[in-house]
């Protein structure tokens, strides 16, 4: 339901995670997550070692080195669930995964994109098995944008066009062993072990980025303790006295740069698996964000007081800002682990997310701006012009067109559209071409026209090459509520003004005709979601742009979340909100100066400008 029809390219949200019914065999993906919040898959003939290790020992750890060279430092803990990079100490959870016998991995088929240093890297899971789907039905092209990144792929050229950038990178699809088969009930989530909070957690990026990993390192925390202390715990008292570990209790020793099996020092840091990039653009606002949290020691086992003398390695994030680097601290503790010295990391300090309690009576309207609620209800379907109406408004017809690529189908404007023979509009022949009245880039009609069909039909028309927009622009936001208002309390780097916070509720539902998948239910995690403004000029006219977004439905749409992976659920959409109230640990709080001004040009990318408001 979410792909166009055959040969008219697709715009779409399928994630492929679908599971086939219980009797059935099902293709087994082990996973890593990266510190951009996505799932990595490991080859499969990787996936064949693990799956073998398994059936001889659920509890014990799997050797990467032994079938892929370059995985030489890689250990995964199959009871924590997490690889363990043994130069470093790095700790990434892994998940295994499961996936239709007739997708891409279960016929050995893994597509890539060639990076800056002209090596190929494969794409997620998910978004290979997209991929194909899209191949298998000779769709021209596909649009990943609603899997979360930026970017179209061209099979007729096998190429990928970063959106934004205009940037292509060739890609190429290979043959590869198939991943391994497993049969019986699917077992329970075994990526992040379960930690001890109770409710819904929140989905948001931030928020999962924080929680996720505190739990995870919790639980891994809480495993060692049981391993290493079974009876009371025994410390030094000093520095020089005897070691934390008792003895025969599995202490690494340190081999030729690596460390042996063993339950010491896990130290979190930076890096990840040898040829297991992530696009550059594919999440912007993501790369560069401060994890707190996974920098904890798994290996102390017991929350008993450090000695005095122990010494502490203050790792305070993963991307190498902290007084001591985290691969040294890594090192530097599985040495000391090795040594027989006790050793601790300090705790990264806890994002603030939310402001003091406020009572009513300090809750007061935003200075400027009418009212403190808006609500969207079900989307209403324009039935006014027709599409090739609307396409023939914003073109002008070119007579000569040049010698050049039409970047929609990327056959040459000089020929026939690419999409001859898949429609058939009256009145636009497939040699047509026309130029857009403002940007002045030439397209066939046919392609405008096919372009359009897939979007939102709402009457606006965006250029594909500069994003120019023709008309306004409404997205697909489902249904719900943007509360607004000021709080008596003052934003880091704001001391001198007070804070707009703004609420956006949107409750579950079913996805309408304009969805990936209509008639589909569609969940919404994390809400309500509180977000932060200075109340300053800047701030309230970003607010009441924001208010215009929220009517147009551009803050968020339904999609694939960068984050939990999860398909048919809202999702924020290209307007960055700050989320953290008095901190800026996950990189979405305050201070951070350039904020304002980088949402105006965010939201003027979506037709949202300072003329809208004097309209």
């Amino acid at each position: 339901p979410g792909m166009a029809r055959q040969g008219s390219g697709a715009m779409l949200a399928s994630g492929g995670l679908g599971f086939p019914p219980q009797n059935l065999a099902r293709v087994v993906v082990w996973e890593w997550l990266n510190e951009h919040g996505r799932w990595r898959p490991y080859s499969a003939a990787v996936c064949h070692h693990i799956e073998n290790v398994l059936k001889e020992d659920a509890r014990g750890s799997v050797v990467l080195g032994q079938v892929d060279v370059q995985l030489a430092p890689y250990v995964i803990d199959l009871q924590s669930m997490h690889q363990f990079r043994q130069d470093t100490g790095t700790m990434r959870p892994v998940r295994r995964n499961f996936y239709d016998p007739s997708s891409a991995p279960g016929k050995g088929i893994v597509w890539e994109w060639e990076n800056d240093n002209n090596s190929w890297t494969p794409y997620d899971m998910d978004i290979c098995i997209t991929i194909q789907n899209a191949y298998e039905k000779q769709h021209p092209w596909l649009d990943l944008s609603s899997l979360g990144f930026c970017y179209l792929i061209y099979f007729s050229s096998m190429s990928q066009m970063n959106r934004q950038t205009q940037r292509k990178r060739r890609l190429r699809r290979r043959m590869d062993l198939a991943y391994p088969l497993t049969m019986g009930s699917i077992p329970k989530s075994q990526s992040w072990p379960v930690g001890s909070s109770t409710g819904t957690p929140c989905s948001c990026p931030q928020c999962l980025l924080v929680n996720s990993t505190r739990a995870a390192s919790n639980a891994i925390l809480a495993s060692q303790r049981r391993k290493l202390y079974p009876g009371a715990v025994r410390q030094s008292s000093t520095f020089a006295g005897g070691t934390l570990w008792p003895a025969g209790t599995g202490t690494p020793a340190v081999v030729a740069g690596a460390a042996v099996k063993g339950e010491g020092l896990r130290v979190a840091g930076a890096g990840f698996a040898p040829g297991q990039g992530v696009p550059s653009a594919a999440l912007p606002g993501l790369n560069n964000l401060n994890r707190p949290g996974t920098q904890r020691g798994a290996g102390l086992g017991a929350r008993a007081t450090v000695p005095p003398g122990v010494p502490a390695l203050p790792v305070k994030n993963l991307n190498g800002t902290g007084p001591v680097h985290p691969a040294l601290a890594g090192m530097t503790g599985i040495l000391m682990c090795a040594a027989g010295l006790p050793v601790c990391l300090t705790r990264a300090p806890k994002p603030i997310l939310h402001p003091p309690p406020v009572s009513k009576s300090d809750i007061k309207p935003v200075p400027g701006v009418n009212g403190i609620c808006r609500k969207t209800k079900k989307k209403q379907l324009k039935k006014s012009k027709t599409p090739e109406d609307v396409v023939r408004r914003y073109i002008q017809k070119v007579k000569n067109p040049p010698d050049e690529d039409c970047t929609i189908c990327m056959e040459r404007l000089v020929t026939s559209s690419g999409y001859e023979g898949v429609l058939s509009p009256r009145g636009i022949k497939p040699e047509l071409v026309g130029k857009l009245g403002k940007c002045g880039h030439m397209y066939h009609l046919l392609c405008l026209l096919a372009m359009y069909n897939n979007g939102n039909k709402d009457g606006s028309l965006q250029c594909p090459t500069c994003k120019a927009i023709y008309g306004e622009k409404t997205g697909t936001q489902p249904p719900g509520k943007m509360e607004f208002h000021l709080i008596p309390h003052s934003l880091p780097g704001y001391t001198d003004s007070k804070t707009i916070r703004i609420v956006y509720d949107i409750p579950t539902g079913i996805q309408g005709p304009e969805h990936p998948n209509p008639g589909k239910k569609f969940t919404a995690r994390g809400f309500p979601r509180h977000c932060y403004l200075p109340d300053n000029e800047k701030g309230r006219k970003v607010l009441k742009l924001l208010i215009v977004a929220w009517d147009r439905r551009l803050i968020f749409t339904i999609g694939t979340s960068n984050t939990t992976g999860e398909s048919d659920t809202v999702v924020w959409n290209e307007i960055h909100h700050k989320t953290e109230f008095g901190s800026n640990l996950t990189g979405h709080g305050y201070p951070d100066p350039n904020y304002l001004d980088n949402v105006l040009a965010e939201l003027l990318a979506q037709g949202v400008s300072e003329a809208t408001l004097k309209d």
